[in-house]
């Protein structure tokens, strides 16, 4: 069984101004394996989020192939894209996305309730193991209003996972968070990815694409440089420094 999960050759993305053209994506080609964990960098307006979208089926392709899981996805109709994007792919966004006067267990049904296959007693289950897969078992009721940036960020993570998809897109995950939360998300996404969970995740931070196994970085719609991290940096590790200089601070 082939490992490779995404594929996309020769892919360009054009939106026409008028009389002119936008070459948002340029001729772009790149394969991602089953059990990577990626960081797209790049300036604004470089083309990562375009290709975020492409790759997420939120976007179609002017021109090009785009392969996931061995389907060809330029080949699917628009509620045959729905339906594959909702079971393959969870999105986690900077802005959480999450519904303000609804529970972090509701929230987290969310994407189930256009599975037919799951029950209504299953769909509550699931969505209770997802909350506690990132630490928020206990919080399955608060609302949005009752729960801090980076609890409301979990239960994003938590309605990504509900489905079991195959692979994670994460769009600024950290972009709200400071330096501290934004760890701990690290932290769970590493702890995902070493699960065996594909990963790939947009942000404009240095510091966060660390935390990654690899670097792809845009500039003017190309990819110019694809390279595995080097100097790893590792969640738990920077959690327990930050840990220790807190209780020195204390101590003080």
């Amino acid at each position: 069984m082939s490992d490779l999960l995404i594929s996309v050759k020769n892919i360009c993305k054009i939106y026409g101004m008028g009389e002119i053209e936008v070459h948002a994506l340029s001729d772009v080609s790149i394969d991602i394996n089953k059990g990577e964990f990626i960081a797209i960098m790049g300036a604004s307006g470089s083309g990562k989020s375009t290709f975020m979208n492409i790759i997420g089926c939120l976007d179609r392709p002017s021109k090009g192939t785009f392969f996931l899981d061995g389907a060809d996805v330029n080949k699917l109709d628009k509620n045959q894209l729905a339906e594959f994007r909702n079971k393959k792919i969870g999105f986690i966004f900077q802005s959480f996305n999450i519904l303000a006067r609804t529970s972090a267990l509701e929230n987290v049904e969310l994407p189930l309730l256009y599975n037919s296959s799951v029950t209504n007693k299953d769909r509550k289950e699931r969505a209770y193991q997802a909350l506690r897969s990132v630490g928020l078992g206990e919080r399955q009721y608060s609302l949005p209003n009752q729960l801090s940036g980076g609890q409301q960020q979990r239960v994003a993570i938590a309605r990504a996972l509900v489905n079991e998809p195959i692979v994670i897109m994460a769009d600024e995950p950290t972009g709200n968070l400071d330096s501290r939360t934004s760890y701990e998300i690290m932290e769970i996404f590493q702890n995902l990815n070493n699960k065996g969970i594909t990963i790939v995740m947009v942000t404009h931070e240095p510091d966060i694409a660390q935390f990654a196994l690899s670097n792809i970085i845009f500039k003017d719609g190309k990819i110019i440089a694809n390279s595995p991290v080097k100097d790893r940096k590792f969640a738990t590790k920077e959690l327990d420094i930050i840990k220790k200089q807190t209780i020195v601070k204390a101590t003080a």
